[in-house]
């Protein structure tokens, strides 16, 4: 059965209400999963969710995504692959302002502007956007069994490193972890040994494992819908001086961040903490992005952690903490929660070590 979530729904025409939208489009599949428990990669084909003011909800599909047995207020709109995709949509819309979010594919927009002129397509990703940054006890459920997954699959990861292996054996294994927990499959997950830990998106290669080396873990999976992602670092054999004080600034900076966050402060509070510790431990330019970003559904949503985020922090919003200083040639550092913002302060949702570890002597 298909059908629409009342309590997300209500909130995101209350977000209508506010940015003056009568009537949206949700094209995005984590957003019409949001919204209708149903999860739906189109590909080319049309997927889009109406939603208005008056309380119509719409569901459009291709035939070929399986859609039956809609439960009331939302109707189903169905076409096959030799239909006009765009055609219900266009005699279901009212004249006006038509929020689109900023998924939909250019050639379904430009029909429907070339069908229904009348129509005046307006940015409308927020109203839902907003609704998904604050995460309801479902959701927050979710995140915090996927976190507890991700401890796991780090604990092993670690346990698993051994004499000879390469980061994209080290990669596989991880993901056969995440596998035989039920979860999804992931995209793209960060195993960088020595001088390539200096990248923070390095894409796991043939590089073996060599004393001295730093190995930084940036682990990801949605477990199965909601996602987890965690880094650690630690060491091979030995740590010079330098990469354990290096560690010691990524962890203060870390751990400092995390201490102070709590509802009503500018996400941009929280990077600027922590990146005083690292400018203060002398290695302000080594730290090269943002400190996080947002976490549900989808691996980065808002809120946007980062320096010039004037987001304000709210009960329920998951976002990662994760400093890290790059030293280019050498080695890099990282250390990544995540965290839920609490009616007091926070919830990190991770529970794995931080302490400095040198693993296989």
């Amino acid at each position: 059965m298909v059908t629409l979530h009342a309590d997300r729904a209500a909130r995101v025409r209350e977000e209508m209400k506010k940015q003056g939208l009568s009537q949206i489009l949700v094209t995005y599949t984590s957003s019409v999963y949001y919204l209708t428990g149903v999860w739906i990669s189109p590909m080319e084909r049309q997927l889009a969710l109406y939603l208005d003011l008056d309380g119509r909800a719409v569901l459009f599909g291709n035939d070929l995504f399986g859609l039956t047995d809609p439960a009331a207020p939302l109707a189903l709109m169905i076409h096959n692959d030799i239909d006009d995709p765009v055609a219900d949509i266009a005699r279901t819309v009212r004249p006006g302002k038509l929020g689109i979010d900023k998924w939909w594919p250019s050639r379904h927009l430009l029909a429907l502007m070339e069908k229904r002129p009348d129509v005046q397509p307006v940015p409308g990703s927020s109203p839902v956007d907003l609704c998904r940054m604050r995460k309801d006890r479902e959701e927050i459920a979710a995140l915090r069994e996927a976190s507890r997954i991700n401890d796991a699959v780090m604990e092993e990861a670690v346990a698993f490193l051994h004499e000879g292996m390469t980061e994209e054996e080290t990669a596989a294994y991880i993901e056969s972890r995440y596998q035989a927990r039920g979860a999804s499959r992931g995209e793209g997950l960060i195993s960088s040994f020595g001088p390539n830990g200096a990248d923070p998106h390095h894409a796991p290669d043939r590089t073996v494992i060599a004393p001295g080396h730093s190995i930084v873990l940036d682990i990801f999976v949605p477990a199965p819908r909601y996602w987890c992602d965690m880094t650690r670092t630690v060491f091979w054999k030995s740590a010079s001086p330098e990469q354990q004080k290096v560690y010691d600034a990524v962890r203060a900076a870390n751990e400092k961040a995390e201490s102070v966050i709590r509802p009503g402060m500018k996400m941009k509070e929280i990077d600027r903490t922590a990146r005083a510790v690292i400018e203060d431990a002398g290695y302000g330019p080594q730290f090269t992005h943002r400190l996080g970003h947002g976490l549900g559904l989808d691996c980065h949503e808002p809120p946007d952690n980062s320096s010039v985020s004037e987001t304000v922090t709210e009960p329920g919003m998951v976002f990662s903490v994760e400093p890290g200083i790059y030293l280019p040639g050498q080695f890099g550092v990282r250390i990544e929660d995540l965290v839920l913002v609490t009616e007091t302060g926070c919830e990190v949702l991770n529970a794995y070590r931080k302490d400095l570890q040198i693993v296989g002597k």
